[in-house]
């Protein structure tokens, strides 16, 4: 019967780019029976200097990485990389019921799940971004990890979350790691850190007028067991943030967010810092921390926008030597010539610092290309 038969209709339209002159944007619609699915996603082309010595993290899309900063002198690198490009697939079945998944190649150019998730009726259940996160006081950047202190775990993780108008509240894989909590079995060192219960979140969004904002809370328990020395002990962590975007103008607006969290150093954007540490009396304590991030934008008309933001991070650290407070300042160029196709450049500068006062810096470039469809 007619309406047994799979029926499907492709439209699209051919995007032609060469060295950033593009035509019409692409886009591509999928129907089979009740399913409506869009495919979609970008190329990107990423080219980076670092000058002073290579600060690239270890995801290949050449993203700045704090960890990497150590003051080697190891001057002069030059990396170029398409991987950051992705693919996605959205679709609406009956009953307003959604679907995503999507996924890019950041993983040393292998497919890399990014989001996979279902959505009904107000609920999600899958993987997509933290509801302990917020993209309203961001300032674009492009660096894949952009700026430190950004509101919250800017990244995705497996969820089952409930909306409801501008708050939602989700259960959430935790994050986050613990110094110390590890022992020796069979000559082999592994990790005692347990997760004895999910993450908890509640975040609310809205707006008024000029004005966007968010903001946001999380619990969550840290643990540890050590079976060979019969000593456990867990710990609660928790964080909280603001974030707003002010639109002055039609051409300039200020964003920015503020972070703080204890025992949850996870969900500090950037900190790069456990959530506690097993003490010399075998109990667990808690590393608290702040950050926070302030940028502004400024539109220059056909396309053409300046972004610059500075972010840190600083953490509650005893030892002199303790890397204490991490920061980087992003400056960049975007330009639209035509719909769905970016350029940009970008320079950089990173810190850190310790306790005691010793610090190391570098600075880079970036340039990206990308092609959306």
């Amino acid at each position: 019967m007619q309406s047994n038969k799979l029926r499907m209709a492709i439209r699209a339209t051919a995007a032609v780019t060469v060295l950033g002159l593009a035509s019409q944007a692409q886009a591509f619609e999928i129907q089979a029976g009740d399913v409506n699915a869009d495919i979609y996603g970008y190329a990107r082309l990423t080219a980076t200097y670092d000058i002073n010595e290579k600060i690239t993290g270890d995801d290949s899309t050449l993203a700045g990485d704090f960890g990497k900063v150590s003051g080697s002198d190891n001057e002069g690198h030059f990396d170029a990389s398409a991987t950051q490009s992705r693919i996605g697939v959205r679709a609406t079945l009956p009953n307003d019921f959604k679907i995503v998944v999507e996924g890019d190649f950041a993983s040393a150019g292998n497919f890399r799940l990014r989001h996979a998730f279902g959505e009904y009726n107000g609920v999600l259940a899958g993987q997509t971004w933290s509801n302990y996160n917020s993209f309203t006081g961001n300032t674009p950047t492009l660096d894949f990890n952009g700026s430190a202190g950004w509101a919250g775990y800017q990244a995705r993780t497996a969820q089952l979350r409930y909306t409801t108008g501008g708050l939602s509240v989700s259960v959430e894989d935790p994050k986050g790691s613990v110094t110390g909590a590890t022992t020796v079995i069979g000559g082999e060192t592994v990790s005692t850190k347990k997760d004895t219960m999910p993450a908890f979140t509640a975040r609310y969004e809205g707006s008024a007028d000029a004005l966007s904002f968010a903001a946001a809370a999380l619990v969550k328990q840290n643990a540890y067991e050590n079976v060979v020395n019969d000593t456990d002990d867990t710990a609660m962590g928790y964080g909280v943030f603001g974030a707003a975007k002010f639109k002055a103008s039609d051409m300039i607006s200020v964003q920015g967010s503020i972070n703080y969290t204890d025992g949850a150093n996870s969900y500090l954007y950037l900190s790069g810092a456990s959530d506690g540490f097993v003490d010399a009396n075998d109990d667990l304590e808690t590393v608290s921390g702040i950050g926070g991030s302030l940028g502004t934008s400024i539109s220059l008309g056909n396309g053409r926008s300046v972004n610059l933001v500075y972010g840190m991070t600083q953490m509650d650290v005893d030892s002199a030597a303790a890397e204490e407070t991490r920061s980087n300042v992003i400056a960049n160029y975007m330009w639209t010539p035509v719909q769905s196709v970016m350029m940009g450049v970008e320079y950089q500068y990173w810190k850190t610092e310790t306790k005691g006062g010793d610090s190391e810096d570098a600075n880079r470039l970036m340039f990206a290309a990308q092609y959306n469809f």
